[in-house]
């Protein structure tokens, strides 16, 4: 396994060395960077037809797939054969990712039954998906491979129900998540992945919230803070880093319906304090002119039940020095380790990210002991096997959702066939809210 991930960290660092070499010094020679059709398999299932074809209708699935690592020439957009549509990858027993074989979906007694074939109308960007073009996404390289169609967020209409189960039919809205596959706009997956949309959201508004509230109530839900009334730690402290971004949002909100308090949020923009005071913080830091550990210091001295972190390595030692007694780091991610308004990772990106991993904390299991601290981390695209558990935080997300208890982020709204900008908006870092992008 370890010979494996050194040999897929070296194709990506030489794929990627490539196109930041060609978009330089030759953009016009692009398109070479392209497999043919992305690999022998995808041969068999993929269209040839140019972007503007007159044959795109509904019933026929464009998607983004991309082929190998690289820059936003690796985002395809591709007409997949008649009766196929994408998928992710926890339905395998059924089709490999990222597609269904071909004829497949003509007979509705050769589908899992437990599934539904979604016509999708919106999917959102995450920086995951930056994550996985550039071959950097464990997850995506572990179940999927390449080529492989990004996304997780999605929200559209029932198009077919293979065994009619009384959940859902045709025609309903729907919005929910899945495993990969939801840059499309037909897509099969299983019911338990998806709710019907409810009327206080619009289905533009429902594309943009299964990833990042997941991710929120999931980190709440392991640092004991969710359910409800099952905690008893007398320290409900806690501090959430990247607060105005989509999960720090989230975070925000599901903190204060648990009545958590203090709710400290990080913000690395004064003009994303009050937005952070609106969503429900009883304090904001702005790091851009405060002193981010000292004035947190003045609002928990004796440190914090729990601290959200998704930055990495420019605060995961400060934060877990942070902690009170029976403290809990929350880990999900590590945007700081990886470059932000960049679009391309060129020789010194990969030199900072290489120096940066090198100076990552550690944890010594002692130290864990002897100062009664946890250090706990998840990503959500690992979680297939658990689908009850994601299940069961969705229909209570639903809930505050249909009580108006979650407010949704700021949408800014694209064509799909705009997902190189979309891609090169979020990794500017001048992106606010979620982008969502349409598919018709």
């Amino acid at each position: 396994m370890g010979e494996k991930k050194e040999w897929d960290l070296l194709i990506a660092l030489v794929s990627n060395i490539l196109s930041w070499l060609v978009s330089t010094f030759s953009p016009s020679h692009l398109q070479l960077l392209l497999p043919a059709c992305c690999s022998k398999y995808e041969d068999k299932l993929v269209e040839s037809y140019p972007r503007d074809s007159a044959s795109d209708n509904q019933y026929q699935t464009k998607c983004i797939s991309i082929g190998r690592p690289g820059g936003m020439e690796q985002l395809r957009f591709v007409y997949l054969k008649p009766n196929i549509v994408t998928l992710g990858y926890n339905i395998r027993s059924f089709s490999l990712p990222p597609y269904t074989p071909p004829m497949a979906i003509e007979s509705s007694n050769k589908l899992p039954q437990d599934c539904i074939i979604l016509h999708n109308q919106y999917f959102s960007i995450n920086y995951a998906d930056c994550v996985i073009r550039w071959g950097l996404y464990d997850s995506a390289k572990k179940f999927v491979g390449w080529p492989i169609v990004p996304g997780f967020d999605m929200a559209g209409y029932v198009e077919s129900v293979p065994s009619p189960n009384g959940i859902f039919q045709k025609g309903e809205a729907v919005f929910g998540v899945t495993l990969f596959g939801a840059y499309s706009n037909r897509i099969l997956i299983p019911s338990i992945q998806l709710r019907k949309i409810p009327s206080t959201l619009t289905m533009e508004q429902a594309a943009a919230l299964p990833a990042v509230s997941l991710t929120a109530l999931y980190a709440l839900y392991i640092s004991g803070f969710y359910p409800p009334g099952i905690s008893k730690y007398n320290n409900k402290s806690i501090l959430i880093h990247s607060a105005a971004g989509g999960v720090g949002s989230m975070l925000i909100q599901m903190a204060k319906l648990l009545g958590l308090h203090p709710i400290v949020g990080v913000v690395g923009n004064t003009s994303k304090v009050n937005d952070a005071l609106q969503l429900g913080c009883s304090h904001v830091i702005d790091k851009s002119c405060e002193n981010l550990w000292i004035e947190a210091e003045k609002i928990c001295p004796g440190g914090f039940g729990s601290i959200m972190d998704a930055n990495g390595v420019s605060t995961l030692k400060e934060s877990f020095r942070h902690l009170c007694a029976t403290g809990r780091l929350i880990v999900f991610g590590f945007h700081s380790n990886l470059p932000m308004g960049q679009d391309m990772l060129s020789p010194l990106e990969w030199l900072k990210m290489a120096r940066k991993a090198f100076f990552m904390p550690t944890f010594d299991p002692m130290d864990l002991v002897g100062e009664n601290k946890s250090v706990l981390g998840f990503n959500l695209s690992f979680l297939a096997e658990e689908k009850e558990l994601v299940s069961f935080l969705f229909d209570q997300i639903l809930v505050w959702i249909t009580d108006g208890k979650l407010q949704c982020p700021k949408i800014t709204s694209m064509s799909m066939d705009r997902i190189a900008e979309a891609h090169q908006y979020l990794q500017s870092g001048k992106s606010i809210g979620k982008i969502v992008m349409h598919t018709k």
